[in-house]
């Protein structure tokens, strides 16, 4: 019987082992982004993200030197916003070292007056409920302007005495010994804060500090070191912004 190699007409040299082929560089490196190009795209999408990300968070993100928190039931209008941003800024220093001195003005929208609200109003203060939360949680903000400091410092119980003092636990209802009318101060009063026009929040018009004689201004206190550390750069603000003031605040 003939063997399988002759049936199938197999000669000698198709049963020689074929010598591997040496590809050029070139030719290898062609292969190579063949099959890895799709990966290479994704690494780059990846790291030019990434990259992004960064840059803007620490060279194009305005890092403020001091957060003042304004809780007011309404946002404030965007042209007393930005110039209580400029003007602060003035009395300020340079605490990050970014060659600025930059004052961020969050405003948080609350109404503790317990009436009844529109559901538009009710979401404004449960959204703005959270981040003030999270602004005293954190200690972020050491200075506040207040449209009602009563309600504030019952709901949050944040703030101290203007002699420094914190309250003791069944006495913070004293609202009044911690906080100055906003006319108290001159150097607040003396701030040129321009007139406000219709923005995306209201269609008024006026004087901005007309507007915000009808705040107060409080510091708040510390009772762990945490807080302490985190508001001890707002005190020299806080004693330039009040100094001369007396404050005329009284129970309502």
């Amino acid at each position: 019987m003939a063997s399988y190699r002759y049936e199938r007409d197999i000669k000698e040299e198709d049963l020689r082992p074929r010598a591997r082929r040496q590809y050029t560089r070139r030719e290898r490196w062609n292969n190579w982004w063949d099959y890895n190009l799709k990966w290479v795209v994704v690494a780059a999408i990846a790291v030019g993200f990434v990259g992004y990300c960064f840059i803007g968070q620490y060279f194009f993100t305005v890092h403020p030197d001091y957060n003042i928190g304004v809780v007011a039931p309404y946002y404030l209008p965007e042209d007393t916003v930005d110039a209580l941003q400029q003007q602060l800024a003035a009395f300020g220093e340079d605490l990050n070292g970014d060659g600025a001195v930059n004052v961020t003005v969050n405003v948080y929208t609350l109404d503790y007056s317990g009436d009844d609200q529109s559901d538009t109003d009710a979401y404004m203060t449960m959204a703005g409920t959270t981040r003030l939360a999270a602004d005293v949680q954190g200690a972020l903000s050491s200075i506040f302007i207040l449209y009602d400091p009563a309600g504030f410092e019952e709901n949050t119980g944040a703030l101290r005495y203007l002699d420094g003092t914190l309250p003791a636990g069944d006495s913070d209802s004293d609202w009044w010994n911690m906080v100055y009318r906003w006319t108290d101060c001159p150097v607040l009063t003396g701030l040129d804060l321009g007139s406000y026009g219709p923005d995306a929040t209201q269609n008024g018009t006026g004087d901005s500090q007309e507007y915000m004689s009808q705040f107060y201004v409080a510091f708040r206190g510390a009772w762990n070191q945490g807080a302490a550390d985190s508001i001890a750069p707002g005190e020299p603000l806080w004693d330039k912004l009040t100094a001369g003031a007396v404050s005329t605040a009284a129970a309502e």
